[in-house]
């Protein structure tokens, strides 16, 4: 069949025009499509719609870990805090570096980063950061029997040891330019924890490590040394995907809300608080009798603990508080064993040998259970800590410490609030009107804060950090 012009003129036109779209289409592919690829990073709007928040982080006793199936460690905490005032669940991606935080905010896999990262200005090229919430500082960290080494100037000849990749490895090739008298040994797979770690067990010379983790593991590790700073202040801050915008003014007004309510430094305290308190020689002397007394009564213990259902790591760090691990200790005041029992509450629990260590840690431990549900009103961590808190100083002090912060608009079911009060009882304004008039408030304060330390290492030798799974 022969083809007329007209046909022919259609067939040229419609050619032209086929090759046209799909010259529009390689177009549309080659320019569009990655910036609609690129849109896959989560918003605050994607955030609220999903109702979850996903935040990117890492294992570390910093940022986040498992104890008991539990998930713990300061950068978790805020981030719990941080889904709760956004009202959606909380769930955590864990990735091994910075790089792998990048790929994670820019394909959507994870909203913000909150793993105690420095801000610095390279950093800022890739990611919006949170304004910053924590001043840390980069220190020298040596074992403390080294006196050579206490200042930069010291490290000349010296070698250092740090993660390859990590921020002290830029801080020291910076200063290596001016200063081209010491040596890098680079780390492939070891935190600042391992390295701090093996300069307490003698290792290795030096590392470099920032001032919050370094004052987290010497309570582990007392060995190691906090020495010279070799870096000015900077910041930590939460990363947001540089499109995030509303995600990061978000991020920047409930900061604002908890340190300006308190919870910041509540979760801080929880984590950082103790460090004041370190002592090196007790904490030696804390690991020292974990080797050696620790085990001959760790059965009676966790058998007591577990009737009871109390961490029996809690109650061995009670037991050294209250004795040193010591079965004959006797107090000033007459208490006596490993749990330091007055011969009248011993008798009401019908303890028989008070020196009896098996008699001993079951009474203490019952003692215990029995303030813990007198005090019911408190609940989860304030519940335990007024419960210690009684077994130290009395059941009446503690009751005379709650009206007091009653009057004083403070929650009497809050620890925090009887830290507070207990130690006003001190003084006469304000235990002259008590029903059990004067205490030694401080006392018990102090205690438990080093019951708490204490505990914190014991239940470091159970801390898991990953493979993990954890939600909200």
């Amino acid at each position: 069949m022969a083809i007329t012009a007209i046909q022919k003129i259609f067939l040229e036109r419609t050619g032209f025009v086929t090759t046209v779209f799909f010259a529009w289409i390689l177009v549309v592919s080659y320019f569009v499509y990655p910036l609609v690829k690129s849109h896959q990073f989560a918003t605050l709007h994607k955030v609220l719609k999903a109702g979850q928040l996903t935040v990117i982080t890492t294992n570390s006793a910093h940022n986040y870990y498992s104890y008991r199936d539990q998930p713990m460690g300061f950068e978790y905490e805020l981030a719990q805090a941080y889904a709760e005032y956004l009202g959606v669940r909380l769930k955590t991606k864990f990735v091994d570096n910075w790089e792998s935080m990048i790929a994670a905010l820019n394909d959507g896999s994870g909203a913000l980063i909150a793993a105690g990262i420095i801000i610095t200005p390279e950093r800022e090229k890739s990611v919006l950061f949170s304004e910053g919430y924590m001043n840390i500082q980069s220190h020298i960290v040596t074992h403390r029997n080294n006196m050579s080494v206490n200042r930069v100037e010291h490290l000349s000849g010296k070698t250092i040891h740090v993660a390859r990749g990590s921020l002290h490895h830029e801080i020291l090739e910076e200063l290596l330019q001016n200063r081209g008298d010491f040596f890098i040994e680079l780390h492939e797979d070891l935190s600042s924890e391992e390295l701090i770690q093996k300069v307490d067990e003698g290792e290795i010379e030096i590392t470099i490590a920032d001032s919050h983790i370094a004052s987290l593991n010497r309570r582990h590790y007392p060995g190691a040394e906090i020495k010279s700073v070799i870096r000015d202040a900077q910041q930590l801050g939460w990363a947001v995907n540089p499109q995030a915008r509303r995600l990061l003014k978000s991020i920047n007004a409930f900061f604002r809300v908890i340190k300006d309510n308190g919870k910041f430094v509540e979760i801080l305290d929880k984590y950082y608080g103790d460090d004041a308190d370190f002592d090196y020689v007790d904490l030696r002397a804390f690991h020292r009798r974990l080797k050696s007394r620790l085990s001959r009564y760790r059965p009676f213990i966790k058998a007591a603990a577990k009737k009871h259902d109390f961490d029996w790591r809690l109650i061995a760090a009670q037991i050294y508080q209250e004795s040193h691990l010591n079965p004959w200790a006797k107090s000033r005041s007459g208490a006596k064993g490993l749990m330091q029992l007055l011969p009248r509450t011993a008798e009401s629990l019908g303890v028989k040998d008070i020196y009896n260590p098996v008699e001993n840690i079951n009474a203490g431990v019952k003692h215990l259970k029995n303030l813990y549900e007198f005090f019911d009103s408190a609940e989860k961590e304030d519940r335990l800590l007024i419960s210690l808190a009684a077994y130290n100083i009395g059941q009446g002090h503690v009751g005379d410490a709650r009206r007091l912060a009653r009057k004083m608009k403070l929650d009497p079911d809050r620890w925090s609030s009887l830290a507070k009060v207990l130690p006003l009882l001190r003084h006469k304004k304000y235990y002259q009107n008590s029903k059990y008039g004067y205490c030694r408030g401080n006392e018990p304060v102090q205690y438990i804060k080093q019951i708490m330390i204490y505990y914190e290492i014991l239940k470091s030798q159970g801390i898991e950090y990953g493979p993990l799974q954890a939600g909200g």
